[in-house]
This record gives C-alpha cells, sequence and structure tokens, in this order.
C-alpha cells in the first residue's frame, strides 16, 4: 500500500439511508452505487444485510453490478448477521465483511452487560468467523470515540491478531475534537504492535460539525482509510462528507495525500444523491452547495471578476459546477452589474450610473435581481431616452 493513497469508503447506501425519508429501493441503490463506481471510490458499503429480505437482496444487486470497488456488508458481532453479510455478498468481485461491537465502557456497560475481557473475546470470535467468507474482513470498535486508548490499542491488536485486514476507529457520536481523535489515531500507531498488518480507518459523525476536521486530523496521524458520504448524509447530524475530504487532501497537497476520486463527478453524484433520496442539499454546504461558488457581495464580487483565485480556492470545474455565479443583489455594486449585463450581450457604455440607481431601487424591492429584471430596466431606460 503507497503510504500517500488514502482509500475512500463511500457508506451513502447503508449510514446515509438511514436518514429519515432517505429509503432507496433496489434500482436506487444499483445506480447510486454504479456512479460512485465511476466516481472512484475504493469500498461501497451497500448495506446490512441481516435488517431486512429488501436490504439483503439489494446488496446482492449492487454486488452483481459493481466492476471496480470493493463491495461490503456491515453485521454486528452476531454469527447470523456475518452468515447473512457472507451470503449477500458472494457475488462481488471484491467482497468485504465489516463487523464489529462496541468497546466503550458506556456500550460495554449499559447496552451489552458484559466486560471488557468478554467484549475482546466476542471480537475475535466474530473476525475469524467473517474469515470464513471472505479474506478481507473489517473490524468496528464503536464508539472508540469515547474508548480508553489503552484498552482500544488491546481490542485492535486482538483483532488483528484474529485476521482483521482493515480496523474502523469510529467516533460514533461526534464527540471527538480534531486534536483528540488525532491523537488516539497516533497511539493506536504507536502502542499496537501488529498495527503494519491492517489499515486503521476513520469512521467520523458530525454531532459537533467536526466530523471532516477528525477524518483529517485521523489522517494526519496514520489513518489510511475514510468512511464518509455524499453530501455528508447519515444518523442524526450526518458523516463525513466525502467531497469535503477529497477536496481538503486536494488542495493541500502538501501533505502528500491522495485519492482516486474523479473529482469532476462530485457536483453531478451530489446532484443524484440529492434526488434519489429525496433530500435538499443545503445551500451553503461545502463543495457542493449551490451557493458554493456564488458571489452576492459588492467585494467579493469586484474581487472576483478582477481575478478569480482572489475568492475561490477551487476552480468549480474542477468539482463538476459549470462555472461560478455573480448573484445580483442590493449589495452588489457596479462591476457585477457590468458583469452581468455583459453576460446577456448589452454594452453599458457611459449609462452605468443610471442604470445602477435604476437596479438598487429594484434590488431594494426583491431579494435577488434576475435577468428578466435587467432586460426590463434596460428596455425601460431605452423608452426614455
Amino acid at each position: 500500500m503507497s503510504d500517500k493513497k488514502i482509500y475512500i469508503f463511500d457508506t451513502t447506501l447503508r449510514d446515509g439511508e438511514q436518514v429519515p425519508g432517505c429509503k432507496l429501493n433496489t434500482p436506487e441503490k444499483v445506480e447510486i452505487a454504479l456512479a460512485l463506481d465511476e466516481l472512484g471510490v475504493d469500498v461501497i458499503e451497500a448495506g446490512f444485510p441481516i435488517s431486512s429480505p429488501g436490504d439483503f437482496r439489494s446488496v446482492e444487486a449492487v454486488c452483481k453490478a459493481v466492476k471496480y470497488a470493493t463491495v461490503c456488508a456491515l453485521s454486528r458481532a452476531v454469527e447470523a448477521d456475518i452468515d447473512s453479510a457472507g451470503n449477500a455478498i458472494r457475488h462481488a468481485k471484491r467482497p468485504r465483511i465489516h463487523t464489529g461491537l462496541g468497546t466503550s465502557d458506556s456500550h460495554i456497560k449499559f447496552k451489552f452487560n458484559s466486560t471488557r475481557e468478554e467484549i475482546i473475546e466476542r471480537a475475535i470470535r466474530a473476525v475469524k468467523y467473517a474469515k470464513r467468507y471472505v479474506e478481507d474482513v473489517e473490524f468496528y470498535a464503536e464508539d472508540a470515540g469515547r474508548t480508553d486508548n489503552e484498552y482500544l490499542a488491546k481490542v485492535v491488536e486482538a483483532v488483528i491478531k484474529a485476521g482483521a485486514t482493515v480496523v474502523n476507529i469510529p467516533d460514533t457520536t461526534g464527540y471527538c475534537l480534531p486534536e483528540q481523535y488525532g491523537n488516539k489515531i497516533k497511539f493506536l500507531m504507536e502502542n499496537v504492535p501488529n498495527i503494519d498488518k491492517a489499515i486503521l480507518s476513520a469512521h467520523c459523525h458530525n454531532d459537533l460539525g467536526l466530523a471532516t476536521a477528525n477524518s483529517i486530523a485521523g489522517i494526519q496521524n496514520g489513518v489510511r482509510q475514510v468512511e464518509c458520504t455524499i453530501n455528508g448524509i447519515g444518523e442524526r447530524a450526518g458523516n463525513t462528507s466525502l467531497e469535503e475530504v477529497v477536496m481538503v487532501l486536494k488542495q493541500h497537497a502538501y501533505m502528500g495525500f491522495e485519492t482516486d476520486i474523479v473529482t469532476q463527478q462530485l457536483f453531478p453524484l451530489s446532484q443524484l444523491v440529492s434526488t434519489r433520496m429525496r433530500m435538499m442539499v443545503q445551500p451553503n454546504k461545502a463543495i457542493v452547495g449551490a451557493n458554493a461558488f456564488a458571489h452576492s457581495s459588492g467585494i467579493h464580487q469586484d474581487g472576483f471578476i478582477k481575478h478569480r483565485e482572489t475568492y475561490e480556492i477551487i476552480d468549480p470545474v474542477e468539482v463538476g459546477v459549470s462555472e461560478s455565479k455573480i448573484v445580483l443583489t442590493a449589495r452588489s455594486g457596479r462591476a457585477a452589474l457590468k458583469f452581468r449585463l455583459q453576460q446577456i450581450g448589452f454594452e453599458p457604455n457611459g449609462n452605468i450610473d443610471e442604470l445602477y440607481r435604476r437596479f438598487i431601487e429594484v434590488a431594494d424591492r426583491q431579494k435577488e435581481v434576475r435577468e428578466a429584471d435587467l432586460r426590463m430596466i434596460i428596455g425601460d431606460m431605452h423608452s426614455h431616452i
């Protein structure tokens, strides 16, 4: 494995689908899976087969359709779950079982009524059982974000020894600060003797708005797989946003990390997921939101018109957006007005001051001045000449 390569594990079809109202049928899952495969993701988590016959069939269908990516099925550390996952992914070209259980004291005491020792034994059994079906087994230590680091290191060491090829360190509740999560990964890298035998994976939730920051902190400290979703959708406040992690790494190339993602497909795929899941992308969403490349402040518009990089660190074409937008509002200046007039084929010449006065009158009455409004202003001026 190249130390520079960051594996992108997409869980839009599993964790993303846990959003209320975002249920996908099998054809929709296959459609999105094929788009993810073309995007260049390394792993597609297709679902949780034991949860329902419909989800089992969807995972099967995704496995048959996907050509390049590893296809993964989720299970708890329960034999019936693992059997279901193993059977569902039997047609995958590159199959993986993702199994695990909670490791924090809270989970051990209140969820499992168990002990630390028993949890390690269950984890080992689950990994060994999953290895009967596939060579590629990922183990998740649920609530690792709130798990004592020394105990977590023992769990990680044990599951790698049992055969886990990837170990997922989830910040299940979105609790960690980037420094805390980064230090947790650093501790594991330095204190698990067989850590070189597996890949560490980050699975961060966005309850405090830190999922992307935590994932990047994980990468900086040894994580080589990031689990994420398109548009950052997921349980509660969502998961790490795939497009954010990918573009952070691309924009900060000096860190030395790279992915295989075809970034020009990010916006079209964002729109596809939004449509199929009936979940609007918030306009101010980084990278793929409607306003991500829109400028409405006069100061920003003037700087952008003179030199795009003054206010844009990403060329919109890089993520599949055709062009940036100058949005005319009461905050816009003469430079923006002239720019938009030229876009619709009108050269203001010496009339810009009078045009601007009339433009402001319209802008004060409505939130945005559109092309039809500009044509009306121009026509009105001409009729009074």
